[in-house]
C-alpha cells in the first residue's frame, strides 16, 4: 500500500503562489474598506451598524400625527361649508410603481415623477385631496366657489391645511400637484429610503419650522 502525504511535497512555486493568493485577497479586503469609509462617505456611517438596534417597523398607513392633522382638516373646511374627500393617502411601493406607469408603459396622462420610494405617500407622510358637492359628486375644480363667500373653495382648503402644518404640492415650481399635501418632518427622500422615519409620538409640527 502506498501512503500519499498531502502538503509535504508541494513546489516552492506552489507555495509562493498560494502566499501571494492570500496577500492579495488580503489587499483587496482593505482597498474595499478604504473605499466604502472615504471614496463613498455618509454610507457607513449612515446605516449605524448597531447589533442591538431594531429594524425599522413596516409602513402600512398614515403617520399618526399626519392622520390627526387630515382629520382636523376635514372637519374645519367643513365648518367653512366645503366638504373634501381625501382621494388617497398612504401609498405602497407597488400602487406607486403602477402609478408612476401610467402614461409612460400604460394607458392614460402622466400623473407622478415618482418611483417606488421617491414619494411621501409612500411614507405615510402626504394625502390628496377633493372637493365632494351636496350630490356626492367629486370634482378638482380649484375656481369652484360652492360656500359663496366669493373665494375658492380649493385655495380656502389649501390655507387651512398650510395652517395646520402641511406643504401644498401647488406651490411647487416644478410639476406641481394640486391635489397634494404633506409634512416631511424636515427629513429627505433619501433618509426616509435610509430607514430615518419621524417619531410616531410627535404632537406638534410647523411646515414653515422645517429644517433643510
Amino acid at each position: 500500500m502506498i501512503l500519499v502525504k498531502v502538503g509535504r511535497n508541494e513546489t516552492p512555486m506552489i507555495k509562493r503562489r498560494r502566499k501571494t493568493l492570500v496577500l492579495l485577497a488580503a489587499l483587496l479586503l482593505a482597498i474595499f474598506y478604504m473605499q466604502m469609509q472615504t471614496a463613498i462617505p455618509g454610507i457607513i456611517n449612515d446605516m449605524d451598524f448597531d447589533l442591538g438596534k431594531k429594524e425599522t417597523p413596516a409602513i402600512t398607513g398614515l403617520h399618526p400625527y399626519v392622520l390627526k392633522q387630515k382629520n382636523e382638516l376635514v372637519r374645519l373646511t367643513k365648518q367653512r361649508g366645503i366638504t373634501i374627500v381625501i382621494t388617497d393617502g398612504y401609498r405602497s411601493h407597488e400602487e406607486q410603481t403602477r402609478i408612476y406607469n401610467q402614461g409612460r408603459t400604460t394607458e392614460g396622462d402622466i400623473v407622478t415623477n415618482a418611483k417606488a420610494g421617491q414619494s411621501l405617500h409612500n411614507y405615510g407622510l402626504a394625502i390628496d385631496f377633493a372637493l365632494r358637492l351636496e350630490d356626492g359628486s367629486v370634482i378638482w375644480d380649484m375656481e369652484y366657489d360652492g360656500n359663496g363667500n366669493g373665494k375658492s373653495d380649493w385655495m380656502e382648503v389649501v390655507a387651512i391645511a398650510k395652517e395646520l402644518g402641511f406643504e401644498w404640492g401647488g406651490d411647487w415650481d416644478k410639476f406641481p400637484d394640486y391635489p397634494h399635501l404633506q409634512m416631511d418632518f424636515g427629513l429627505t427622500i433619501r433618509e426616509l429610503q435610509r430607514g430615518k422615519l419621524p417619531d410616531a409620538d410627535i404632537h406638534e409640527y410647523s411646515e414653515g419650522a422645517k429644517s433643510k
